[in-house]
């Protein structure tokens, strides 16, 4: 399932997003319990090379040596490319969204980027629908975009759950014994060496928010907030990038915004919007 993006990247462009994880949710990579002992990660949509996913396994193994890894992509000829770097824990093989994953095989974690940014928006949800069936009880997607170097990208962060269903829908509702996801945060990534301007987060946003930037939509009640907090906040910009990306988290969530203020996030460039259950395809429930 899918079609074949253009599967450009350069080096490290998603080693902010592996560093994410690791700072995260660490735990999800070294579990070995039940069927977590031989769960892969997934590198979906890797691109025209493997790099980013043997970068991604260099970075992974540091905490779980063992930890099997699978790079997928739809264009047979770049897993062709790709084979020559497999090993007994380092897949790679052909597939879309419908991972193509053998019978004892299970996901922890699935890495999307710049993947459904070049799909329309009505591909969104039928993409993630197929992707939980292959993921455990409590792993996650973390499924976004980036600029070319990766210096900024958005992204959900997405948590398979039974029973509960909190994807952006014209209706949502509680599900019986379903298996799917919950959104449970938007991250909004930067290191800082374009500067800090709110409005380049706006051209990297997801798929099923960056139509919806418009008057009325709660990513775009959202991006307003963050100006006038990032206006309200802006004499602490003398004493750096920093300081003033986290003052203006911290006026933002004061304004009533679920954001993580723990300064390990802050600090490295990283904002962390919560409770992404209580918007639905663009709109306030």
């Amino acid at each position: 399932m899918g079609s074949p993006t253009r599967g450009k990247t350069a080096s490290n462009r998603l080693r902010r997003v592996d560093n994410f994880i690791l700072l995260y949710e660490p735990a999800l990579l070294k579990r070995t319990d039940g069927l977590f002992g031989q769960s892969l990660f997934v590198d979906l949509g890797y691109g025209f090379d493997a790099r980013t996913t043997l970068e991604s396994a260099e970075r992974f193994r540091r905490i779980n040596p063992t930890l099997p890894i699978l790079g997928v992509e739809i264009d047979r000829e770049r897993v062709e490319a790709a084979l020559p770097h497999a090993d007994e824990i380092t897949h790679f093989r052909a597939g879309g969204f419908n991972l193509p994953l053998l019978p004892n095989e299970s996901v922890r974690l699935i890495r999307a980027f710049n993947v459904l940014r070049q799909y329309e928006e009505k591909d969104f949800r039928p993409a993630y629908e197929t992707l939980a069936q292959y993921v455990l009880p409590g792993g996650l997607m973390i499924e976004g975009t980036s600029n070319p170097f990766g210096s900024i990208w958005v992204a959900n962060l997405a948590r398979k759950v039974l029973g509960y269903d909190s994807l952006p829908s014209i209706s949502q509702k509680q599900t019986s014994g379903g298996r799917t996801w919950k959104m449970e945060a938007l991250v909004f990534s930067t290191n800082f060496r374009l500067g800090f301007d709110i409005t380049d987060f706006q051209a990297v946003l997801p798929k099923n928010h960056i139509h919806h930037v418009a008057p009325g939509e709660v990513i775009y009640d959202f991006f307003e907030a963050w100006r006038r907090s990032a206006a309200e906040t802006s004499p602490a910009k003398v004493f750096g990038l920093k300081q003033w990306f986290a003052a203006s988290a911290e006026n933002l969530a004061a304004k009533g915004y679920k954001i993580d203020l723990h300064k390990k996030w802050l600090a490295k460039g990283w904002l962390i919007w919560n409770d992404q259950e209580q918007v639905s395809g663009g709109k306030r429930l």
